[in-house]
């Protein structure tokens, strides 16, 4: 009997849903050995390099009732399973396997045909062997896809300098900002403390993006509506509850698939970046010089014109 379950336990996903498929039966299809070079891990070294990894997937779907009729529409394409694989390794830059695995799986359950869903995704170069995880996802496991397609309120997005930050009318402009309507979403820049430098080019853009936080969270001090905020899961949620939020770059930006082009020393043309992955119409610049080119619009106010 061990033997047997050992054994099945590295069996295709396609063995793994016929050992435990109910009483009701259900049709299978499924994909092999799809392998795609992706930067993904949360080891340091796996940071700035590909690796390969492989995705076997199994969907278990309902039959269909009457003749198929060679319609590719009344059948669950197998572009479908290997277009949500690609949604998410393109969204963003992911640390663990499992994660993407339930993404893979929560997305693959959103086809209306899927019942339920074996996705196995393995490392092919971290060592002599492949290193992976294994789940299986059912339908009633899934997010409800009305609430996933809910849409999230459109944010206003605004840039503070530091001579905003310090200002005594900085409440009173959140007051207004409030009275919009709208979920606000506040970045900064360094401080006018220098960072400190250092030859390493990818160890200075860290100790940038952190200049950018520790001023995020000085922020945050000056108000108690203000809260720093490091993922987009976060910063859904504030969207969706009303919270103000403060950008704290670090992780969206080292984990972005589409690398900035900005700097963290140029705060400004990175916030308006962060800006354009919302696709804002505009971004409020407070006290602040504007860059040549972004790809959202700026509106720039100096301190004073705020305060009138």
């Amino acid at each position: 009997m061990m033997t047997t379950d050992t054994r099945l336990a590295f069996a295709h996903p396609s063995e793994r849903a016929a050992a435990t498929a109910g009483p009701e039966l259900l049709d299978r299809i499924s994909l092999r050995d799809h392998i795609v070079e992706v930067e993904i891990g949360a080891f340091q070294a796996e940071r700035g390099v590909t690796q390969r990894i492989c995705f076997n997937v199994v969907v278990e779907v309902q039959p269909l009732t009457g003749p198929v009729d060679d319609d590719v529409d009344r059948i669950l394409s197998y572009d479908r399973v290997t277009e949500a694989i690609a949604y998410e390794l393109s969204d963003e830059r992911l640390n663990l396997l499992e994660t993407l695995a339930e993404r893979v799986a929560d997305r693959i359950l959103l086809e209306r045909q899927a019942m339920r869903v074996f996705v196995r995704i393995e490392k092919l170069d971290r060592g002599p062997g492949a290193l992976g995880v294994e789940i299986a996802r059912a339908r009633d496991d899934a997010p409800d896809a009305r609430a996933s397609a809910a849409k999230v309120p459109h944010p206003e997005l605004v840039y503070l300098s530091n001579e905003a930050i310090a200002s005594p009318h900085l409440t009173s402009w959140l007051d207004q900002l409030d009275q919009m309507g709208r979920p606000l979403i506040l970045c900064v820049g360094a401080s006018d403390t220098a960072a400190p430098q250092v030859a390493h080019r990818m160890a200075q853009r860290r100790i940038d993006l952190l200049a950018i936080e520790q001023n995020a969270w000085v922020l945050a001090s000056k108000d108690n509506r203000c809260v720093v905020v490091s993922t987009r899961t976060e910063l859904d949620w504030a969207m969706k509850n009303g919270q103000t939020s403060v950008w704290a770059p670090s992780k969206i930006v080292l984990d972005s698939v589409d690398t900035p082009s900005a700097q963290p020393r140029d705060a400004v043309a990175l916030a308006a970046w962060f800006a354009a992955t919302f696709d804002a119409t505009e971004m409020l610049v407070i006290g602040a010089e504007l860059p040549k080119e972004t790809s959202v619009p700026l509106r720039a106010v100096s301190v004073e014109q705020a305060t009138l």
